[in-house]
């Protein structure tokens, strides 16, 4: 089922770069083909990881490690 998965987003990423690369290459904007395509690729390789059920860092829970300490330490001081 995973792999299943995994082709369609392949075949999904095809179609987005089918429908927006030719006009970007016709107006020569090498700078926006550059950007869309870091963009295609890290949000690919996310959608990937996420149907092959891969655990990466989730950034709020280091925002929840730095702060929770502050968090209880005001906490305390208030009640």
């Amino acid at each position: 089922m995973k792999v299943v998965a995994v082709i369609g987003i392949f075949v999904i990423v095809a179609v987005i770069v089918a429908i927006d690369v030719p006009p970007l290459l016709r107006k020569k904007c090498k700078k926006e083909l550059g950007i869309f395509s870091v963009l295609l690729l890290f949000g690919t390789a996310l959608s990937i990881a996420q149907a092959l059920n891969i655990k990466f860092a989730n950034p709020l829970d280091w925002i929840t490690t730095i702060y929770k300490p502050l968090s209880d330490i005001i906490e305390k001081l208030l009640k």
